[in-house]
């Protein structure tokens, strides 16, 4: 065995999976998840563990790994993680745990994010029972939302004892993970809605279509419903738009609504009657993992897809692998590219995007060059639809129907960073409500902050 070089991971051939939503990587098997769990160090300090937003135990899970010891490697995580399926999928590994892996130095680090989904399936595929808590302690604790921030609150609090109740705006529990992640890189049925019985088998209560600010509001649920805090992780479902002409136009889509009606309403499957018309050419205009989303979702469907972004390549915010996994299937790339107007015929619907060429100028405040516009190179993009992934910020109806609840200028809740205790006596928030659009394990770490200081604040 080469210690310096990772064990590689099976995937599904580009030119199958740009025609179907079955998952892309194919995960280890026992034998390659005991192979690569041998390369590691087992570091006296392990950086990887500092740079987890939920301090994961890494090298005592892979050590239980390499011993095929699969059942105790998932009870470690899961004293951590309520999502482990899903963080072994969707975490950016590259730039936190795996970063700062010893062996990455020199060669290739540990595969950690692999070997976390591998003890995850296992554990789901052998039942194993991870709903070890302790006896109730007769306090109640209200969750607004049950995406990855929520999921953990609840899960932590609910492992010590408290009575916790979810409230969730749509029909199905799990926030970005069932609306926001494709299901080519997040299965639904199997991994979602698995973790999110886990939490459940803790005890927890799931209320679905329940809108706190409309349906019920903090306050009645603090003064009248007997919560003694509450933790809000509502995320950041508000879409950006860039103000240009057209945007109103047939055919138009922010990223959350195009990934919304294929994840959470199935457009991809044909017995779903869900409304969605990409036609023969989209341009998704945007270069984060969302934008990425949304154009590999497009090509499934059958389109030719362009990235639209106004920066170069090695620019692009979105994670290297997804980038490449988009590039393998097809997706087109109009980097150092702006849209100024957005083209429709006389019914209403889009006809094309006017755009400009940019090159990039003089580093701006964020440290990167500033792009600027090329002069004359204005030219017309043919497209049926045009998908707009700027970035969300947090829906303002929670702040909006809550006293004394602090909000900044962009709408995010204002909350101390490690507690999440927000202006409001008794009133937590975490994840996406407070930072705007971020990542699914930043906003597990923020919920899961948000629960000791809750335990803490109950038990004075």
């Amino acid at each position: 065995m080469d210690r310096m070089k990772r064990t590689p991971v099976k995937e599904q051939d580009p030119g199958l999976r740009a025609k179907n939503f079955h998952e892309v990587c194919l995960g280890y098997s026992k034998d390659e998840a005991v192979l690569e769990a041998s390369r590691c160090l087992e570091c006296k300090k392990p950086m990887c563990v500092s740079k987890c937003p939920v301090s994961i135990n890494i090298p005592a899970f892979i050590s239980k790994v390499k011993e095929e010891n699969f059942e105790e490697a998932a009870k470690i995580i899961a004293e951590s993680s309520a999502l482990p399926a899903v963080c072994g999928r969707v975490c950016p590994q590259e730039s936190q745990c795996e970063g700062k892996c010893i062996l990455g130095i020199k060669g290739e680090a540990i595969s950690i994010g692999k070997l976390e989904r591998f003890v995850a399936d296992w554990s789901r595929e052998n039942n194993i029972d991870l709903s070890d808590k302790k006896t109730s302690n007769g306090k109640k604790v209200a969750i607004i939302g049950s995406g990855p921030a929520g999921l953990t609150c609840a899960g932590d609090l609910a492992k010590l004892g408290y009575d916790v109740t979810i409230f969730e705006a749509l029909h199905e529990a799990g926030g970005v993970l069932v609306y926001g992640i494709p299901e080519f890189r997040l299965p639904k049925d199997t991994v979602v809605k698995h973790e999110v019985e886990n939490v459940k088998k803790l005890g927890v209560k799931i209320e679905t279509n329940v809108i706190v600010g409309r349906t019920v509001t903090i306050d009645q649920l603090l003064e009248e419903e007997g919560f003694d805090a509450i933790f809000i992780g509502s995320g950041a479902g508000l879409p950006k738009f860039m103000g240009i002409p057209g945007e109103n136009l047939n055919g138009v889509f922010s990223a959350n609504e195009f990934l919304t009606r294929n994840n959470l309403m199935k457009a991809f499957k044909e017995e779903f009657d869900t409304p969605i018309k990409v036609g023969k050419k989209v341009a998704v205009v945007g270069g984060g993992n969302v934008a990425m989303d949304a154009a590999r979702t497009a090509l499934r469907l059958g389109a030719e897809v362009h990235i639209v972004y106004r920066r170069s390549e090695s620019e692009l915010p979105a994670r290297v692998e997804e980038v490449h996994h988009a590039k393998e299937e097809g997706v087109i790339l109009d980097i150092l590219t702006n849209p100024t107007e957005i083209l429709g015929d006389e019914n209403g619907w889009v006809t094309g995007v006017k755009c400009v060429r940019m090159e990039l100028g003089e580093p701006d405040a964020s440290g990167r060059r500033r792009p600027v516009v090329v002069e004359g190179s204005e030219f017309i993009m043919n497209v049926d639809t045009v998908i707009m992934s700027l970035g969300t910020s947090p829906n303002p109806l929670i702040s909006s129907t809550t006293k004394g609840l602090e909000i900044n200028k962009y709408k995010c809740i204002v909350a101390e960073e490690e507690t999440g205790l927000t202006s409001r006596q008794s009133v937590y928030a975490g994840g996406d409500a407070v930072t705007g659009a971020a990542t699914v394990i930043l906003a597990m770490g923020a919920g899961k902050k948000a629960a000791k200081a809750i335990d803490e604040f109950l038990n004075k």
